[in-house]
């Protein structure tokens, strides 16, 4: 499996369709993230694009999305505010939730940040929250007004609802930070001179801790420059991971609480197919070929099937080379599964196939391959087997 981007969309707070860009990893990913942009920005900014293939590169998985009335994002940005910015936030977790997983690390640049701050309180699954050159009062975007309606970008003004500038002044950022109880992150530059560097501060004495703050020295308010998105995306992933360990994924079964001789399986949240399978402290994957309806991210039911036999092979190689004192110096198996007809009827057949390395003679090699169909593995395969199947009691 190879990285990717994926285009998608979802319904926002006023029921606008919103265009979005999933970056998936190459692996299972780390976990999820949710990107939020800057005012009037779009989810293809530079930055938030260096940043999202940033953190893909290094395992995890970006949605970054256009908000109401931006980008490709359908609706009127005139009739937005920074409540209904909350609620396309809000709905992009949803729509992470209701198809792959919901988001564990929410970020936002700019305003998208102070929104993200808010809307981690209504994301339950959200375990750490970072920001990227955030104000941290949402009436600052007042500056940018020439009156009571129009905001002004550059040389682009936007015309806005009448309850555009009173929604600023009703948010207490302060409160919401201040009862947060998640991981938080502050990036920002000391020479942004859109949102000052007194925000970050204030930003980071209104939270608790655990908390971080990272200086993004040389850096201007939209990381225009790619050295310095590269550094933000490297210091995230960085920091995530040590709140995701510490809190684990809800949906997920614990490795360290599970019995060895017992394995579980349960479905995973970001595919159709896709499961994890617990054995004591070690985890896999498994899933569909992409041709079956799967994301192809582990090996499929029959591969692990064929995978136990061979590995029941190579070891019961090992043990009786060991016990005879031959000269194998390393055994390989190739398996192959498919169904044939047998006196009428279907029948599995798999391959087996030996590689025997080492100066071995001919006897031994003949006698290696009689002792390959004594593996445990094997003798439960062509044994008899009865499987019982129950229901778990809560």
């Amino acid at each position: 499996m190879s990285e990717k981007t994926i285009r998608v969309e979802f319904d926002g707070a006023h029921g606008a369709k919103l265009a979005a860009r999933l970056e998936m990893p190459a692996q299972r990913p780390i976990a999820y993230v949710l990107f939020a942009h800057c005012f009037t920005c779009s989810k293809d900014v530079a930055a938030v694009s260096r940043i999202s293939r940033g953190l893909r590169r290094r395992g995890f998985a970006v949605l970054r999305f256009d908000f109401t009335g931006l980008g490709n994002s359908e609706g009127d940005f005139g009739n937005t505010n920074f409540s209904s910015n909350i609620a396309d936030v809000v709905a992009a977790a949803d729509f992470l939730r209701a198809h792959h997983r919901a988001p564990a690390v929410m970020l936002g640049h700019s305003l998208g940040g102070t929104a993200v701050l808010v809307a981690s309180a209504r994301v339950p699954e959200c375990r750490a929250v970072a920001t990227i050159g955030s104000p941290f009062d949402p009436a600052h975007v007042k500056r940018l007004m020439s009156d009571a309606t129009t905001v002004v970008i550059g040389e682009r003004s936007f015309a806005m609802d009448p309850g555009f500038l009173p929604d600023l002044e009703r948010q207490d950022v302060a409160a919401t930070i201040g009862g947060m109880k998640r991981a938080l992150l502050v990036l920002h530059a000391p020479l942004d001179e859109v949102v000052g560097y007194d925000h970050a501060a204030r930003i980071f004495g209104a939270a608790k801790h655990p908390k971080s703050f990272v200086s993004l020295d040389g850096a201007d308010h939209m990381l225009t420059r790619a050295e310095d998105a590269e550094f933000a995306a490297s210091m995230l992933a960085a920091w995530a991971p040590r709140y995701l360990d510490a809190r684990g994924a809800a949906a997920s079964p614990s490795p360290k609480s599970a019995p060895r001789d017992v394995v579980t399986v349960a479905e995973a949240d970001d595919g159709k197919f896709t499961a994890e399978i617990v054995v004591g402290a070690h985890r896999l994957i498994a899933d569909e070929p992409t041709a079956l309806g799967g994301n192809d991210r582990g090996p499929g039911p029959h591969d692990f099937l064929l995978a136990g036999l061979g590995a029941c092979t190579t070891m019961t190689l090992r043990m009786y080379a060991e016990r005879k004192q031959w000269p194998l110096r390393k055994s390989s198996v190739d398996l192959t599964r498919q169904k044939i007809e047998e006196d009428g009827e279907k029948v599995e057949h798999i391959e087996r196939k030996l590689h025997l390395e080492g100066d071995l003679t001919k006897e031994q090699r003949d006698r290696l391959s009689e002792i390959a169909d004594r593996c445990p593995v094997h003798k439960t395969l062509t044994g008899k087997i009865k499987i019982q199947t129950t229901q778990a009691t809560a």
